[in-house]
């Protein structure tokens, strides 16, 4: 008989206001399942990031199905897993591991997450030539996804400039020479005036973070803007953007995309993609459609 009942969880800091348990859970009750999503909350505990090998196997010994896993251990957590997925391994990052017959596997749902809202969302836009704002964990997530997308190249800016040398030489082994470059924010206008899109994974906009990552008039009509940002959905980064013409995709569907994708290693239930993506309308607010 298949089995009906689950035990997961979320190892980070900081992750009260977390969406995830809402939108696993809905899923799973409209499919007639036990699930039960627990937040295992690093600093509520009092634990280093490091720890997060311990809870690991902690979770493993007590029964859990699988875990998502988000800042700051996404990289600290591989070392103490059995196996990764090809995903997880080219990305250096796993945000979903998965425990079956004793092993614990690593998974990375962020980079199909992003792809598939992206696919949804902007499916017509030009990508030869991307900006990103961001290297840090969601910002190689995205990265990759853009490229496997069939970006021609993606610039990445970062206020630590080792950090956004480090992801653009992994993106270049991995898809190739010359598909990425690492820039200082002092260039950004030149970018962004000769792009097509830019992609925007660092913190700005959140609600702890309010603003603009860069100047307002620096948007210009024929660049779309896509926003990794979910709370609030609808970021000051969009609302200027559509106000200058942009197309834009917000964060949701990356949100969406991600938890649908882990709740099916987890399950092996095929989720309803469309179903969530109402859900978070109503847990983070109307979902701003793409245009």
């Amino acid at each position: 008989m298949a089995k009906d009942s689950f035990l997961v969880g979320l190892i980070g800091s900081g992750i009260g206001p977390s969406l995830s348990p809402a939108l696993h859970e809905r899923e799973a009750d409209r499919q007639g399942l036990r699930y039960l999503y627990r937040l295992i909350d690093i600093d509520r505990l009092g634990l280093p990031p490091h720890a997060v090998g311990d809870l690991v196997r902690a979770a493993r010994d007590l029964g859990f199905d699988g875990l998502n896993i988000t800042h700051p251990c996404k990289q600290l957590v591989m070392e103490h897993l059995d196996a990764l997925a090809p995903q997880a391994e080219a990305l250096g990052a796993v945000n979903t591991v998965v425990f079956e017959d004793g092993r614990a596997t690593g998974h990375n749902t962020d980079v199909t997450g992003f792809a598939a809202s992206f696919a949804r969302g902007l499916p017509d836009v030009f990508l030869e030539r991307v900006v990103q704002l961001g290297a840090g964990g969601a910002g190689a997530a995205v990265a990759h996804a853009t490229l496997t997308l069939g970006a021609g190249k993606v610039t990445v800016v970062d206020a630590l400039a080792d950090r956004a040398e480090d992801l653009a030489a992994g993106l270049n082994r991995h898809f190739g020479a010359g598909r990425a470059a690492a820039v200082t924010p002092d260039r950004l206008a030149g970018l962004l005036a000769g792009a097509d899109g830019v992609v925007h994974a660092t913190p700005t906009g959140m609600a702890a973070h309010p603003g603009l990552p860069f100047a307002a008039e620096l948007l210009h009509p024929g660049l779309w803007v896509a926003e990794v940002v979910y709370r609030p959905l609808e970021t000051e980064l969009l609302r200027t953007a559509r106000a200058t013409g942009c197309a834009t995709l917000d964060g949701g569907g990356m949100a969406v995309f991600q938890a649908a994708d882990a709740f099916r290693l987890f399950t092996g239930r095929e989720p309803d993609a469309p179903r969530m993506l109402a859900d978070i309308g109503e847990l983070a607010g109307a979902v701003t459609a793409p245009k």
